[in-house]
């Protein structure tokens, strides 16, 4: 052999026995001499004392699932027990987490190219106890201090493929959130296959994105606060967070009661590490919508006991904000179905709520919490305060704007059948609501009311104190027949009601922006007719007087009611208010005051013949909305007519009023004529007799 070759031979021997001297070092080396060196250097970094105080052992293996060569080359396995990691100094709890055991492997190729793979942590019974302060202080965020501000930062990359875990508790005070909460975790006795918890279909479905769900592994028990409110519940889910592979989501079934609210899902939880994505059966139950406010930030209106059962789809990495899909649900809000999608987007300035829903049957009634008019026992059910008073009759619940600048929404209501009391001639719904900055408007709201349509658009604006809110009203087409379908005198009617509202308030409530309310009211009725049989039917007492006292017991054919109101400050003044019979024509004058609920209406027949009517002086309604009194005045009756027309003040409201006159069943309207008289300033005509 020559002599380099020698040389070379020594070399490599050299090299070859410095190798297996290192490496039965390091496979015989005692690694629990490095501990303190270990814990300090840790705590000097996370600047919180951090200790493994039982046995630190590294183990090499092959790791066969590698295949190849790489099968060859042994990793590194590290297990180490008794771990406790410290909380910051302004706790008042020594320690956050602690730990049994935990073990990891690490892939020794990966670390010549700067990365640190790990492709699995185990934790034995994991204990962590997380604060977060009012100011924002969180005990799970940790702070690093380079020694040199300017340097670059490091090339060295973690990454964590799945962490496994056992039995654990972990316990969360988050004074920012007013959330303390207490978490028990433990193995099932035998796991529960995916299936079992969200049924045949629903795995399926999960199997054909390419996705396998783990079985359930472990129990759940939670209870404590969130948002202030007591929280209670249970579940099951995974034993195994796979942070890298979104083919092995992660299974979650829970039932949750918070306060009065009901939370039941089962689906997996994708991308675990940053809550990537939630793939969830979502049922949703409790006494009012308005009430998952605190708990969602979602504004939702008051309404009757709810329960939904949909499909929830999140992506928390969504290009614009977070989405949260709630798809294809179905539920009932009161006794009223619903069905829909909404979406939820968590966008800047501010989050916005989107969707489309529609009832296929909506009871009348379950719209009343929407304002305020359901009765106190109901809004106490929900969660109001029930404060209507017993003698008033518009509603005095307020509206809760400081909830409308949180969000905006742009949502379609549609109710394709409304069923109601006779009294309540409704039939179908449109409207839609945009919240755009506090701004709420429905535009249109669109109601079917006895072959006719009311229209409105309505608009209130909750960035000012008091609330400002607008209102114009148009009634289209209102058949009398379907109007009052059980009063037989009407069902040979070709009669129609029109009528135009326009009204700007101010106030939180319906009653304050009524009392404040400025505008006009106009309405025209043709061809109809008056009982006490209709007032009776329309629950009026004092109506039913005010004809037996004009009228008598006899059914009176109705050629035109006009009635036309300004409305000052939340007080409605009549500048024409007349009804136009086959035997009389009545005035009726005074006021509605919106603001304190009280009528001063002063009424005066004017006969055509003298059979049915004997009276002598005009008939008062006074008194509050919810039981007026009505009697007879003690002066002598006057013409009204003639003391009008003499004044000259029924010429405008009349010429307004024409435009509400429209042809009805292809009879002619007798409100024109009656109209045209009063516009050019003449009295009715009346019959002597």
């Amino acid at each position: 052999m020559t002599r380099p070759r020698r040389i070379l031979a020594w070399t490599f021997a050299c090299l070859a026995l410095l190798l297996a001297v290192l490496v039965l070092i390091i496979a015989f080396f005692d690694w629990n001499r490095i501990k303190l060196a270990l814990n300090t250097k840790v705590s000097e970094e996370l600047h919180r004392p951090f200790a493994i105080n039982g046995n630190l052992a590294v183990v090499w293996q092959r790791e066969l699932d590698e295949g190849g060569w790489r099968a060859w080359v042994p990793w590194p396995h590290v297990v180490a027990e008794d771990l406790s990691l410290g909380n910051p100094p302004w706790s008042k709890q020594p320690q956050m987490v602690s730990l049994k055991r935990v073990e990891l492997r690490v892939s020794p190729l990966a670390l010549l190219a700067q990365r640190v793979v790990i492709p699995r942590i185990d934790l034995t019974e994991p204990n962590a106890q997380l604060q977060r302060l009012v100011d924002g202080r969180a005990n799970w965020t940790f702070t690093f201090d380079p020694k040199d501000p300017n340097a670059a930062p490091s090339s060295w990359v973690v990454e964590i493929g799945a962490i496994g875990f056992d039995k654990g508790h972990v316990t969360l005070d988050d004074q920012s959130l007013k959330t303390q909460l207490d978490v028990l975790i433990d193995p099932l006795g035998k796991p529960v296959p995916f299936a079992d918890i969200v049924g045949d279909k629903a795995a399926k479905k999960t199997l054909e994105k390419g996705s396998a769900p783990q079985d359930y592994a472990f129990a759940l028990k939670v209870k404590g606060q969130y948002h202030g409110q007591k929280l209670s519940g249970e579940g099951k889910m995974g034993g195994l967070l796979a942070l890298q592979d979104a083919a092995k989501p992660f299974p979650l079934q829970a039932q949750v009661k918070i306060a009065d609210s009901r939370v039941e899902l089962a689906g997996t939880l994708t991308d675990p590490l940053a809550l990537g994505a939630l793939d969830l059966r979502l049922k949703l139950a409790g006494s009012s919508l308005g009430n998952l406010y605190p708990l969602t930030g979602v504004t939702l209106p008051d309404s009757p006991p709810y329960a939904t059962d949909g499909h929830l789809i999140a992506n928390l990495h969504a290009v614009g904000g977070a989405t949260f899909r709630y798809d294809d649900f179905n539920g009932t809000i009161g006794g009223s179905d619903i069905h829909g999608n909404l979406a939820y987007t968590a966008s800047q300035p501010r989050p916005k709520l989107g969707g489309a829903l529609v009832a296929n049957q909506l009871l009348f009634a379950d719209l009343a919490p929407l304002i305020g008019a359901d009765s106190n026992a109901k809004q106490q059910a929900r969660g109001g305060m029930g404060k209507q008073p017993a003698d008033k009759v518009l509603p005095v619940e307020a509206f809760r704007t400081e909830r409308w600048r949180d969000m905006d929404a742009d949502v379609e209501f549609t109710g394709k059948r409304i069923v109601h009391s006779e009294k309540l001639p409704f039939t179908d719904l449109y409207t839609h609501l945009v919240l755009t900055d506090g701004q709420l408007s429905l535009t249109p709201l669109r109601f079917g009311v006895a072959g006719g349509k009311l229209d409105a658009q309505i608009r209130l604006d909750g960035r000012t104190v008091p609330l400002q809110g607008q209102a114009k009203l148009t009634a289209r087409g209102f058949k009398l027949k379907q109007l009052l379908p059980g009063f037989e005198p009407m069902k040979t009617s070709f009669g129609e009601l029109n009528g135009d509202a326009d009204i700007a308030g101010t106030g939180n409530s319906v009653a304050a922006l009524l009392g404040s309310a400025n505008g006009n009211l106009k309405m025209l009725i043709n061809d109809g007719a008056i009982s006490r049989e209709l007032m009776e039917l329309a629950g009026l007492n004092v109506g039913n007087y005010l004809v037996g006292k004009i009228f008598g017991d006899k059914d009176v054919k109705i050629n035109c009611a006009a009635a036309d109101f300004r409305i000052k400050t939340g007080l409605a003044t009549s500048q024409l208010f007349v009804f136009d019979t086959e035997n009389a024509i009545v005035y009726i004058d005074g006021t509605a005051n919106l603001a304190t609920e009280q009528l001063d209406l002063t009424i005066t027949p004017e006969s055509k013949g003298w059979r049915l009517i004997s009276l002598r002086s005009p008939l008062y309604v006074r008194g509050p909305f919810i039981k007026p009194d009505a009697g007879v005045k003690g002066v002598p009756l006057m013409l009204r007519g003639a003391g009008m027309v003499a004044l000259g003040v029924i010429a405008g409201p009349a010429a307004g009023l024409l435009a509400l006159v429209a042809p009805s069943g292809g009879e002619p309207n007798q409100c024109a004529p009656l109209l045209e008289q009063m516009k050019a300033g003449k009295a009715p005509k009346t019959v002597s007799g």
